[in-house]
Order: C-alpha cells, then structure tokens, then sequence
C-alpha cells in the first residue's frame, strides 16, 4: 500500500529552514566569537550575567533571518553561508540535515569549527 504523505506547509519548512540555520550555522560562529571576546578581555557583552547568552541567541537569529535573504541578492559572496536544502520542503527534518552533512565544505566547516572552538576554549581557561 502506497501512503502519500500531507504536504508540508510553507510557513512550517520556513521555520525548520530558519532553525536549522540558526543551530547549525550561526551557534557555533557566535559561540566563539563570545569566547574570543571573553579571551581578550572585552567586557561590553560577557561582562554582564547571561549577555554572553544573550548576544549568541540573538546574533544566530538574526544570522538565520538575512542569510537566505543575502545569499539569494549576492550568491557569489554568501554561497558558502547558505544551505538551500534547509528551505527544501521535500525534505524531512531530519532530511534536511543528512543532505547537509553530506555535502564536502560542511565536514571541513565542522571540523575547523571544532578546533577553533577547542583552542578557544583552552586559551579562556588559561587566561583567567
């Protein structure tokens, strides 16, 4: 028996697009952004309780509304900022992540991600 299965709405698949921009793109750059600023001693955002937290949630959504905006005006200078098949309403949830985890760029990405955030981190601790 063949199911067919209930298309998703279009505000839904904004929605999953714009999270998962948000998680998976924009957490982890402002995440160390926070922690570069904490190693230099900024104190306009990390000084005050929770506007480390703030400023990460803040600056990934915001991150996540202009991205496909930008992407679709200049796709040579924000291709790589972009991943199309977040809005790919196709895709389940969990498609859309796999089809993203696939592609070359997104393992280097992780990776550096990883290794930045990991130096970054370890200099914080050192510093104070």
């Amino acid at each position: 028996m063949n199911a067919i299965a209930a298309p998703k709405s279009p505000a839904r698949n904004r929605l999953e697009g714009f999270a998962l921009t948000a998680i998976l793109q924009g957490l982890s750059t402002f995440a160390a952004t926070v922690l570069l600023l904490k190693m230099v001693g900024a104190p306009e955002i990390v000084g005050d309780r929770y506007g480390a937290a703030i400023f990460v949630v803040f600056a990934s959504l915001v991150y996540a509304a202009i991205t496909p905006w930008l992407a679709a005006k200049f796709p040579r200078r924000f291709g790589n900022a972009y991943a199309p098949m977040f809005f790919d309403a196709r895709l389940s949830l969990s498609g859309k992540i796999a089809q993203w985890r696939t592609q070359p760029n997104v393992s280097l990405q992780l990776v550096t991600t990883m290794i930045m955030m990991s130096l970054l981190a370890d200099a914080v601790v050192s510093v104070g």
